[in-house]
């Protein structure tokens, strides 16, 4: 099992895969670019799983040499699952990326990330109700402190591909 850890640039995505590999990494540069991306490994149920910190991007449709990378990796690595790491403060932007993945039909599991800040700001957000309509699995993390990364990792064998008409259908259909 491989997993490909996603999201738009200073979400924490570093953070959480240092929580979930102990920092035990390698840093290369992507084939025939200057972009690096850091790959290690984590024990899953007594087996190996390659960890890969992609770089940041904001959507599949590339604006850099970064994103090209991006895509690249998520394109060359079907058979992965995906943990898109969002800002729980800046959830709706993240959650375009968290999309388009969906869209893919590659497995999901989203961290929201910094939940301390957006606590700090007041900002709720019903975890429970979001997890429902997009029909993947959500863990709210701290990943500079550790809080939540037990628990994502307890929820990674439950990402599984999601038919997109689905999540349109619990979010109310679109208005045309």
């Amino acid at each position: 099992m491989k997993i490909l850890l996603m999201g738009h640039p200073n979400v924490g995505k570093s953070a959480v895969f240092n929580r979930l590999t102990g920092a035990k990494v390698t840093e290369s540069n992507y084939p025939g670019t200057t972009v690096d991306y850091t790959k290690g490994y984590m024990r899953l149920e007594g087996k190996d799983v390659e960890i890969i910190d992609v770089p940041g991007t904001f959507s599949l449709e590339p604006k850099d040499k970064a994103e090209e990378v991006a895509v690249k990796m998520l394109k060359e690595n079907r058979d992965s699952v995906i943990i898109c790491v969002i800002d729980s403060v800046k959830l709706e932007r993240g959650l375009y990326l968290a999309l388009e993945i969906i869209e893919e039909g590659y497995p999901v599991v989203i961290a929201l990330n910094m939940w301390d800040v957006a606590e700090d700001k007041n900002i709720r957000i019903d975890v429970e109700k979001l997890e429902n309509i997009l029909g993947v699995p959500i863990v709210p993390t701290i990943a500079v402190s550790g809080e939540g990364i037990k628990e994502l990792v307890s929820r990674i064998k439950e990402a599984s591909p999601i038919d997109i008409e689905k999540i349109v259908e619990k979010a109310g259909g679109v208005e045309q």
